[in-house]
């Protein structure tokens, strides 16, 4: 804040919230953010910020915390509270912050602070005329009087302080979230305002709940993420066995030759007597009395008048290569942690410590809605028509994201056909739907969203293609994605936003983000991400194609990955690289 007089915050983050349930309010998450830290944002060129409310442990250690006096007196005793803890000079300024306005932003605080020079009070205005009491800015003398004059500060309206005269500041879209409904308004209103593919990823992770766990076998439910730690049920190897064809041997050798061979799987008893060695495969477990294995290439056998001796080759090393009890890991070894995602590696671990079940969420299920009157899957093309060149491979892609799809369907483009959908389509975790996310004379969906009551997780992202897609979570759970129709950017905004689906319903941590640099960037970058394929280069780089023809997808022929190239980007610069399946 560039001023003589400082300017500070008081946060207020308290309260009883008692039409929204009891719940922690400021923890409520708008926009792919808590409440709270938007406000800690709005507020934070201020010299000292106070919030007010219940200790959060996650807080910056700049931020000074400190609670009303009895906890949930209300506004003004926070207010009170705050000024305490505060310690500003009159002269100063505060700005009073409510921490359930979802929108309010930086610039807001600046436009209050820069009109409280002039006057002691000034209050946010709405639209509609309505003062924010808890969106204002005082000098901390004339605030600090207010509270005075009303002896107790104990469950004072936030009205009571409101002096005879102040200013105001029209802020256009300011909302406060008192009830449930407001939540769901402001979380819509945050979904339609175009996001980045990073922004909207981060918004799915935190609204799209994960599936319950259930106890599963592991080798059907590649995909799924582990609920539970993978703890081993029996030692790895569960008895000593040989590492290498050799010699089982008893003592330090030389050792006398019996004529027995122990193979694997063996179940014949096999007793070794001191200075005694015995033929051994591979894998099989040692006899009773062995103490090591000598591999075949440290060991020689003479003739003598006792019979075959046996002993190691001139400077061969001593060693033992056996394999022992439990070498791997004995019984309970954690082979792997929860969100653990269960690949193939996993399920033939978990076989070799005996484990064929375990509880897992997922793997995620998906039915494929492809939309259009004009598109045709098989047969003669009739006039108008579109050959489906998407729906029959987008069962693939999905598998490359870890989804499987249980159904693909084609829906007509008739007024009631999606609400149709969501009515009768229960089985999936996931209904992937190709078009009607544009908002054109036949593009539907969105409206049966909100007649379907969905919760609009990302309305739209600035990046091209794949802007108007859509993510949505139903009443029931069900999560709705909306890609666009043309071939190219449907599966463009699928892989691109696809795996956080599958993510946050399996409670798995995100992949890493694989970066490179891209040699052609300036030529392509505009004033949004660019979606585009890429090849690598012999130096490290990644060239991406200028232009991809989005009706079909032959320009992902012989590619490697999708690169995301980001707004004026420079040659040379960092992209995300999304690889293709191959």
């Amino acid at each position: 804040m560039n001023s003589a007089a400082p300017v500070h915050a008081i946060v207020l983050a308290g309260g009883r919230a008692t039409r929204m349930g009891g719940v922690d309010k400021p923890a409520v998450v708008v926009g792919g953010r808590r409440m709270l830290d938007t406000a800690l944002d709005a507020v934070d060129d201020c010299e000292r910020i106070v919030v007010v409310g219940p200790r959060r442990a996650d807080l910056d250690s700049t931020v000074l915390q400190t609670q009303e006096t009895p906890p949930g007196a209300g506004p003004v005793a926070g207010v009170a509270a705050g000024l305490a803890v505060l310690d500003a000079e009159p002269g100063d300024r505060v700005i009073l912050l409510a921490s359930d306005l979802p929108f309010a932003e930086p610039a807001m605080v600046e436009a209050l602070a820069a009109a409280v020079q002039d006057a002691d009070t000034v209050f946010a205005v709405d639209e509609s005329g309505r003062l924010q009491f808890l969106l204002s800015a005082w000098r901390v003398g004339a605030l600090t009087e207010r509270v005075r004059s009303l002896g107790s500060a104990v469950n004072q309206p936030m009205k009571a302080l409101v002096p005879d005269t102040f200013d105001t500041v029209l802020f256009r879209g300011v909302t406060d979230c008192d009830t449930p409904a407001d939540v769901e308004r402001a979380r819509s209103r945050a979904a339609a305002a175009p996001v980045t593919i990073a922004e909207a990823r981060d918004a799915i992770l935190t609204a799209v709940p994960p599936l319950p766990p259930r106890s599963a076998a592991l080798g059907t439910s590649l995909g799924a993420t582990l609920a539970e730690p993978l703890l081993a049920a029996e030692a790895l190897p569960r008895i000593a066995v040989s590492a290498m064809d050799g010699y089982a041997v008893a003592g330090d050798g030389p050792w006398l030759l019996r004529g027995d061979i122990r193979y694997a799987g063996s179940s014949e008893e096999l007793e070794l007597a001191e200075g005694e060695a015995a033929r051994i495969a591979t894998g099989a477990h040692l006899p009773s009395g062995a103490t090591a294995v000598v591999r075949d290439e440290f060991a020689v056998a003479t003739d003598t008048s006792e019979g075959p001796r046996l002993s190691r080759s001139q400077d061969a090393p001593v060693r033992d290569d056996a394999r022992r009890r439990g070498e791997d890991w004995h019984e309970g070894y954690r082979l792997a942690v929860e969100g653990t995602a269960v690949t193939p590696a996993l399920v033939s671990a978990a076989a070799s410590a005996e484990v064929t079940t375990a509880g897992v969420r997922g793997p995620v299920r998906a039915h494929v809605v492809v939309t259009g009157d004009e598109i045709r899957r098989e047969g003669p093309l009739r006039r108008g028509q579109t050959r489906d060149a998407l729906g029959p491979v987008l069962p693939q892609f999905l598998l490359w994201c870890g989804i499987r799809t249980v159904a693909d369907t084609h829906l007509r483009d008739t007024s009631d056909s999606f609400d149709e959908l969501f009515r009768e389509v229960r089985r999936p975790d996931l209904i992937v739907i190709v078009g009607a996310t544009g908002g054109g004379a036949a593009d539907q969906l969105r409206a049966a969203l909100d007649r379907a009551e969905a919760r609009i997780v990302v309305g739209r992202v600035r990046c091209r293609p794949g802007g108007s897609q859509v993510t949505a979570l139903l009443p029931d759970g069900r999560v709705v994605l909306g890609l666009p129709g043309n071939p190219y950017a449907a599966v463009a905004t699928l892989l691109t936003t696809v795996p956080s689906i599958a993510a946050a319903l399996t409670g798995r941590t995100p992949a890493p983000r694989q970066l490179a640099r891209i040699a052609n960037a300036s030529e392509v970058s505009g004033d949004a991400t660019r979606i585009l394929p890429a090849v690598p280069q012999p130096d490290g780089t990644w060239r991406v194609d200028p232009g991809v023809r989005t009706a079909h997808l032959a320009g992902l022929i012989d590619r490697e990955a999708l690169a995301l190239v980001p707004a004026g980007a420079a040659d040379g610069d960092l992209a995300e690289l999304v690889p293709l399946p191959r």
